[in-house]
């Protein structure tokens, strides 16, 4: 019985030494990418009360904070300049130490959204990236770019840890870095010759919903946020739960001091009434700008992909989504949006993870370099439909954003025109210089033999349909509609 008393006693105490030594979260930890030339906020739990000393080795200062009530703490350290030295930051409350290494500074962004961001650069089961070899080989310099992949954890409360490390670029590691994250950080530090970090916080199937706050959705939505609603879902819809993913895989990174948000996510919202969607993401994206505390930091986000949806017959729904999108890229502010009409294969009309993510990803990367990094050279914006006029049996189109004209110049595929009937039929598409313009003043004329007296025109506007017109960069035309049926 006494042993057993001694022995308890030094569990005891044991744990009570263990409670008073300073505690990170998980994503503080060995081959972190810290935000360059800024405040970046450091964090963690010790006893309360105790001071905690914490020392950075680039300017060898010490800054200290007091844990309060609960045992937190948070700091604001001075970060250097991007580079590849490895440094380290020393953690002290008076009972052990505990110390970072092999810490870069560098461009920290999030890679938010569902299984289409999710998706590795090993692919998902029959669903391949392409070119895989090529980026496992290259992948060789572990400072370009570094990846921490936090645990897709549904939770009824904000948590505030989760059980993540990083990892740095290496033919082994790369394989489970986000595709679409890997490819913009790639392009980015090719660019800038800085290491970029990326912080993946994003669930395969997972809804705009699923990462509002209760409060947000009690306000703004009908979406349950109780114990006994969550626990209504079908088991095999708990992807698509409001709020808890949110909680448990968002939340644990507030505190971190990141350059921007990377979003790819959708697909689950196909179907969603009229506005709902972009009127939701706005919200998400506002609420993620006062949760990080970090101002009106840069979303880009990524059209979904034509994909045929369950009721493509001829159905719009996945047209009506990317519709929203565009929408929301026109009402967010600071943000810049992805077409991605034409990064799928005509075979992967079913495949709701298209293979060519290097695109998508170096996409976002174009909107980074031009609208963070002032690489105004860079053109990053895809054109848009901005009129039209119709003479006869003629419509002649006008576009934003063709950046000095349109290409392809010849067999041009996508275009739809329909009468007062409404009935949508194929249409021809071809270039028209317009006379007396200038050198590059022109407008794309379409026609159907159909439709003698047009009144609309689409493009690429079904669930499934690729089109092959763009401007200058190479960027697609973003699908689009002049009518409102």
């Amino acid at each position: 019985m006494y042993r057993r008393f001694l022995l308890m006693t030094a569990l005891a105490t044991l744990a009570v030494g263990g409670q008073a030594k300073v505690r990170l979260p998980h994503i503080i930890c060995d081959n972190m990418v810290i935000q360059q030339q800024t405040d970046a906020r450091l964090w963690g739990w010790a006893k309360a009360g105790r001071e905690v000393c914490v020392t950075t080795s680039w300017n060898r200062q010490t800054v200290k904070a007091k844990a309060d009530s609960n045992g937190k703490w948070l700091v604001k350290v001075s970060t250097p300049v991007a580079s590849y030295t490895p440094y380290s930051i020393t953690f002290d409350d008076g009972d052990g130490a505990v110390t970072v290494s092999n810490v870069l500074a560098g461009e920290v962004w999030v890679c938010a959204g569902q299984s289409n961001m999710e998706m590795p650069v090993r692919g998902f089961g029959q669903c391949p990236v392409e070119n895989f070899n090529q980026f496992v080989i290259e992948a060789q310099n572990p400072h370009a770019v570094r990846s921490v992949k936090i645990p897709s954890i549904m939770r009824m409360t904000p948590q505030e840890d989760a059980d993540c490390s990083w990892k740095v670029q290496s033919p082994q590691n790369v394989l489970d870095f986000s595709a679409t994250g890997y490819f913009f950080a790639r392009l980015v530090n090719k660019a800038l010759g800085v290491p970029v970090g990326l912080i993946e916080a994003n669930k395969g199937g997972s809804r705009v919903e699923s990462w509002l706050t209760k409060e947000n959705l009690e306000r703004y939505t009908n979406e349950p946020t109780d114990t006994m609603g969550i626990v209504n879902f079908k088991k095999e819809w708990d992807y698509h739960r409001a709020l808890v993913w949110g909680n448990g895989t968002f939340n644990p990174i507030l505190n971190y001091t990141v350059k921007g948000i990377l979003f790819y996510q959708g697909c689950s919202n196909v179907g969603d009434p009229a506005n709902q969607y972009s009127e939701r993401l706005k919200l998400l994206v506002e609420q993620w700008r006062s949760q990080f505390g970090l101002g009106e930091i840069p979303f880009y986000f990524v059209q979904i992909a034509p994909f045929r949806y369950d009721d493509d017959n001829p159905a719009i729904s996945g047209a009506l989504l990317r519709e929203q999108q565009f929408r929301a890229s026109q009402i967010i502010p600071n943000s810049g949006l992805v077409c991605t009409n034409d990064c799928v294969y005509p075979y992967e009309s079913t495949q709701i993870h298209p293979t060519q993510k290097q695109k998508v990803g170096e996409r976002l990367a174009f909107l980074a370099l031009n609208r963070t990094y002032g690489m105004s050279s860079v053109i990053c914006q895809s054109p848009s439909y901005k009129e039209m006029t119709v003479k006869n049996d003629t419509v002649f189109l006008h576009f934003n954003d063709e950046f000095g004209g349109l290409s392809r110049f010849e067999d041009i595929e996508g275009f739809e025109v329909a009468g007062a009937d409404r009935v949508f039929h194929k249409a021809k598409a071809q270039h028209y210089w317009i006379p007396g313009g200038g050198l590059w003043d022109e407008a794309l004329i379409v026609v159907s033999p159909e439709v003698k007296q047009p009144v609309a025109v689409r493009y690429c506007f079904r669930n499934f349909q690729l089109g092959n017109l763009g401007n200058m960069g190479g960027l697609p035309l973003f699908p689009f509609r002049t009518d409102d049926w």
